[in-house]
């Protein structure tokens, strides 16, 4: 099991690419709330609906200061499928070896319908501007999950 991370832990930092092949890292959202999210499989339903969710909440997202990053252990097409199907406004991070998954404590056992299974273990982690831990969530539902965050963030 990959050790979770707690509010006031400094946030690991990461270069990974988006679904066009752009490169982002963490530390150049220095100053930024950052959301970043991790889900199983691009165009899943269930990873469809939480992409949705966040698609269609952006604007008071990014009002409220907060930039949103997905991630997956998905290739670039995958990644650039799903984020023009569902036109995405947010950037799909790719992370096929799994470091930036195991460094958030993202990937690891889980309960899959009653069957544990090794795996992404869908999570959100809330980063502040200076690059700390706010809001760790770990096996989160993808159903009415933004709702949920803009609630504990003070957003509703």
């Amino acid at each position: 099991m990959t050790d979770r991370l707690a509010a006031g832990d400094t946030a690991p930092d990461f270069t990974l690419p988006d679904q066009d092949g752009a490169l982002h890292t963490l530390a150049a959202l220095r100053g930024k709330k950052v959301i970043v999210y991790f889900y199983p499989a691009a165009s899943t339903p269930g990873c469809t609906t939480e992409a949705c969710d966040f698609r269609d909440n952006m604007s008071s997202l990014q009002a409220a200061g907060y930039e949103v990053l997905g991630v997956s252990k998905d290739d670039l097409p995958a990644l650039q499928e799903f984020h023009h199907e569902q036109a995405l406004t947010f950037p799909l991070l790719s992370d096929p070896d799994l470091t930036v998954h195991k460094a958030y404590g993202a990937w690891g056992e889980k309960n899959n319908y009653g069957k544990i299974v090794t795996g992404t273990i869908r999570s959100t982690i809330v980063v502040d501007e200076d690059g700390t831990v706010q809001l760790p969530l770990y096996n989160v539902k993808a159903t009415g999950h933004v709702a949920s965050l803009r609630k504990k963030l003070g957003l509703v």
